[in-house]
C-alpha cells in the first residue's frame, strides 16, 4: 500500500493521523502544503478548493480525514 499524507505543521488532526499510521506500522510519505506548492495545489483540487488536512492519497484513491477519526481512517485503509 502506497500512502501519501498531506499535512500542515500546526494541524492536530495531522499529528493524530501520523501517530495512527506509525502505531499500525504503515509507512507513508508526508507532504507539507505550507512549504510545498504542488502539494497545496493537489489538496485544493482534491477537496473542491478547500485546504483540508490531513488529506490522504492511498494507491491513487484520495480522501480527507478531517476531523480525524481513527475508525474512519482504519476503514478507508481497509484495516
Amino acid at each position: 500500500m502506497n500512502i501519501r499524507i498531506y499535512t500542515t505543521s500546526w494541524c492536530s488532526d495531522c499529528r493524530q493521523a501520523k501517530r495512527f499510521l506509525e502505531e499500525h506500522q504503515l509507512p507513508y510519505e508526508e507532504y507539507d502544503i505550507e512549504t510545498d506548492l504542488q502539494a497545496a495545489r493537489f489538496v485544493r483540487r482534491a477537496n473542491h478548493g478547500k485546504r483540508k488536512v490531513p488529506t490522504f492519497d492511498v494507491d491513487g484513491r484520495v480522501f480527507p480525514c478531517s476531523p480525524f477519526s481513527a475508525q474512519n481512517l482504519k476503514q478507508e485503509l481497509g484495516l
